[in-house]
């Protein structure tokens, strides 16, 4: 699994950008972190990973959870989302990972 070595909400940009012990960095919007909210209430009980549109999400604390994840503080309330590491680089937006991810079966 990899780790964060570097986690950083760059609010100008509207995103967070981390960096992985594996020398990878991604960026990802906030409005991304949001729709992709791990928690039941945002994902319900399904094994399928979904969306959830949630305009001008603004985050506004990011927290750590023990040494395996992060929950981000939300502007709306929400804060129940628990992002592990492994979920975190699993959703990763760019492209080297998005195409990773298509190729795999």
């Amino acid at each position: 699994m990899q780790f964060p070595v570097e986690i950083n909400h760059i609010k100008s940009e509207g995103v967070v950008r981390i960096t992985w012990d594996d020398g990878h960095v991604g960026e990802y919007a906030q409005e991304y972190l949001r729709g992709y909210c791990p928690c039941a209430l945002c994902q319900g009980h399904g094994a399928q990973r979904k969306f959830i549109s949630v305009p001008e999400a603004r985050l506004q604390d990011i927290c750590a959870v023990g040494n395996y994840a992060v929950e981000f503080r939300w502007q709306d309330g929400h804060s129940t989302g628990i992002y592990t590491f492994e979920y975190l680089r699993s959703i990763c937006p760019c492209a080297a990972c998005r195409d990773r991810r298509a190729d795999s079966p």
